[in-house]
């Protein structure tokens, strides 16, 4: 059987010691002591998150629910725009 292969948007950030890795389109999250193995433990629990969705036949259709487009490969939404925002609270 062919890979087909999905892009990701990820985010990565220093939370105290701790690096965390963030997929928004699944809501995935992992962490890591480095940015290296926060980025391992990302793909981790990305590849286990797909091996899940395969066994039960719905791939496709978490993928398109989260917004996927799909031409060659799976891509994810377009960002428009990230920032930081600042409000009151």
């Amino acid at each position: 059987m062919q890979s087909l292969f999905v892009q990701l948007n990820t985010q990565f950030w220093k939370e105290g010691n701790m690096y965390v890795a963030y997929i928004p389109q699944l809501n995935l999250a992992s962490c890591g002591e480095t940015l290296e193995e926060a980025e391992k433990n990302i793909k981790d629990a990305t590849e286990g998150f797909f091996e899940a969705t395969d066994k039960m036949g719905t791939t496709k259709e978490v993928l398109e629910e989260a917004g996927f487009m799909f031409d060659q490969e799976w891509k994810a939404p377009e960002i428009l725009k990230f920032e930081k925002m600042r409000v009151a609270v």
